[in-house]
């Protein structure tokens, strides 16, 4: 006979006890928890840092708009003066003057090379807007996520800068201006020390340099004198 149900089993017998699988979840309930060491576990860190970022590419809308206007203006006064040519009228008296003075002046004329030279300038300076990144008031910051670029303006680094240097003691006064490969700190103090304060403005100021995040830090240089005298 099978024992009943709810019964306690007689003394002096085994009784076989319920085995939590290891693999299943521990809570006994049969649902699928999140492991609680993935959920506590940090985000993945920001990605390992590799080549200095390049500049940033500045649009050039407004140069690129004019050049095209001119250009555009200058074609359509061509072809205009071609056209009324064809048409069996006179040409333009500034190009029948310009044709001249080119048919009758020498090649080593002064004002034959003024004009070359000119627009040769014109042109190299042309090719150098295209050829360059631009934007040089904008420094590149590492990147630390993929597909996300950022920038510092200067004038933020310059600003954050020389907050950080009136927080020395003994500076009265600071000037700071960022360039692309070095920042110039201009400080003032009224007490202590030169060499003092110009030690400690150079372990804060690297300091600070290190917390812009920029791709390629600024090397420092730091002048420190006292302040002029009034009147």
């Amino acid at each position: 006979m099978s024992e009943p149900r709810g019964t306690e089993p007689p003394e002096g017998t085994t009784q076989r006890l319920p085995v939590l699988d290891e693999q299943g979840p521990e809570n006994g309930d049969g649902l699928d928890r999140p492991d609680s060491s993935a959920a506590d576990s940090p985000p993945p860190g920001p990605e390992a840092e590799g080549e200095p970022e390049g500049r940033f590419w500045s649009a050039r809308r407004v140069p690129a708009g004019i050049v095209a206007l001119l250009l555009l203006g200058l074609t359509g006064l061509f072809l205009y003066d071609i056209v009324s040519v064809r048409a069996g009228r006179p040409g333009m008296y500034w190009r029948r003057e310009l044709a001249e003075q080119l048919a009758e002046r020498p090649l080593d004329d002064t004002w034959v090379l003024v004009g070359a030279g000119v627009a040769a300038v014109l042109g190299l300076w042309l090719l150098i807007l295209a050829a360059t990144p631009g934007l040089r008031a904008v420094l590149p910051m590492r990147r630390r996520h993929a597909g996300v670029r950022a920038g510092l303006h200067r004038d933020a680094a310059a600003t954050a800068l020389r907050d950080r240097a009136m927080e020395v003691s003994g500076v009265q006064a600071a000037r700071v201006r960022v360039r692309r490969r070095r920042a110039d700190v201009r400080a003032e103090s009224h007490f202590r020390e030169l060499d003092d304060v110009r030690t400690e403005l150079d372990d804060v100021l690297a300091d600070a340099v290190g917390g812009l995040g920029l791709s390629r830090p600024p090397s420092l240089s730091v002048r420190v004198r006292r302040p002029g005298r009034k009147g």
